[in-house]
């Protein structure tokens, strides 16, 4: 009989065995989808490039605005119909696999969706690279899904949660060949800037702000940050496919790190009112209406956020519920109405245990704010507490940890 070891060793093959065979059959489904359909024209007068084809894009608008509401079944059946005409083309297997990049945004913790969607861009790589080799006149276009496909899979690998920077580094490297080249097209220009757009500023922006980094960027083409956010501008105007996707950056990169909270709260606005049901979206708004002081209109946007995630409104989790739940602390605690921001505080410290995101600055300010809050009704030990659980939680050189232990020093000199 095997021991208990060697039973787990056993299940945990036949898992991984498993996964591998999942991702395999879905590559195989995808392709052998490519092989069936109709195969791409070849005569100059018969040529379809779909990235500027009107009835295409036509085809799909709903799909899209389904895709970005979190309606992904609508736009999975829509972008799956697309097979039907242009199974040969890279196409619709993109689309499908931004589906599932969608589905990981939310919280980037869970890694469930992963296999899928590396598949899919897998598959969009395949089928581009025989289009990019077969039939020169879509070429330009080919090379287009070949950097975005790889693009995509270079920001999964490269997230915190993932860290694979090997991989990273070397679909990267591909993406970025491919976008040289797709350049040629000048009709598809709209589409293409968008990966010039962040090339362009973060080039530049990450050896500014990671020296270390410098070296290995002196073998890649110089960038230009002002050019690349004014080439995202003009994706986020005039792009069909990549409009969306161009709006997200700019949004994050000027409340990020051009100190333009206005514009990115006029951006997220536009994204919250066009998509009310997309989380991500919801949150990044509450977290503007926040940042600006705008507390009224917070109060109701997070109320609304913690409200879907009680009724299982897919894509509302922990994380979306950690932002809502920390900016209602702090406004009721603004408002000093303790009790209704002790509640807020305790939920946004249930949230983000849940989702063991318990060293960030959400989780390690509701904690302090809850130890203030119990100083202040008389109960020492409580707040005794809850600082040393933010000592435990926080790096030595945070912020957080820094306050807690000056805390705890001030409750011991009360204390004699």
């Amino acid at each position: 009989m095997k021991s208990n070891k060697y039973k787990s060793i056993s299940k945990g093959y036949m898992k991984a065995l498993s996964a591998c065979l999942y991702t395999f059959l879905l590559l195989s489904l995808s392709v052998a989808g490519f092989e069936s359909k109709a195969q791409a024209p070849a005569k100059k007068d018969s040529i379809v490039l779909l990235l500027s084809d009107v009835n295409v894009q036509l085809q799909c608008t709903q799909a899209l605005n389904d895709l970005y509401n979190f309606k992904f079944e609508e736009a999975e059946v829509k972008f799956n119909s697309l097979k039907t005409g242009y199974g040969w083309h890279p196409l619709p297997y993109f689309l499908i696999g931004l589906s599932e990049w969608w589905k990981i945004m939310p919280n980037t913790k869970d890694t469930s969706h992963d296999q899928k969607f590396l598949a899919y861009m897998d598959t969009t790589i395949t089928v581009a690279e025989r289009l990019h080799d077969e039939f020169p006149a879509y070429r330009a276009e080919a090379a287009f899904f070949l950097a975005a496909a790889y693009g995509f899979q270079g920001r999964l690998y490269s997230d915190e949660e993932r860290k694979n920077w090997r991989k990273a580094a070397g679909v990267g490297k591909d993406a970025l060949d491919y976008l040289e080249e797709s350049k040629a097209a000048q009709d598809l220009s709209p589409e293409l800037l968008f990966g010039d757009a962040l090339y362009n500023y973060f080039s530049v922006w990450v050896p500014e702000n990671y020296p270390a980094l410098k070296p290995i960027l002196w073998f890649f083409p110089k960038g230009d940050k002002a050019l690349g956010l004014k080439q995202l501008k003009e994706v986020s105007y005039n792009a069909f496919y990549t409009r969306t996707e161009a709006m997200v950056w700019l949004m994050r990169i000027l409340n990020s790190y051009e100190n333009d909270q206005f514009q990115a709260m006029q951006i997220s606005k536009y994204l919250y009112e066009e998509y009310p049901d997309n989380p991500y979206f919801h949150r990044y708004y509450a977290r503007m209406l926040y940042s600006l002081g705008r507390y009224n209109e917070a109060e109701s946007v997070c109320k609304e956020i913690l409200h879907r995630i009680d009724t299982g409104m897919v894509g509302y989790e922990a994380t979306s519920g950690r932002y809502a739940a920390f900016f209602l602390g702090q406004i009721y605690e603004s408002r000093k109405k303790y009790d209704e921001a002790k509640i807020h505080y305790l939920q946004c410290v249930k949230f983000a245990e849940e989702i063991d995101a318990t060293e960030t600055g959400y989780y390690l300010f509701s904690l302090i704010a809850l130890g203030e809050i119990a100083d202040r009704e008389g109960n020492k030990a409580e707040a005794k507490r809850y600082f040393k659980k933010v000592k435990d939680k926080a790096g030595r050189k945070d912020e957080a940890f820094k306050d807690a232990k000056k805390r705890l020093r001030n409750l011991e000199k009360d204390k004699d």
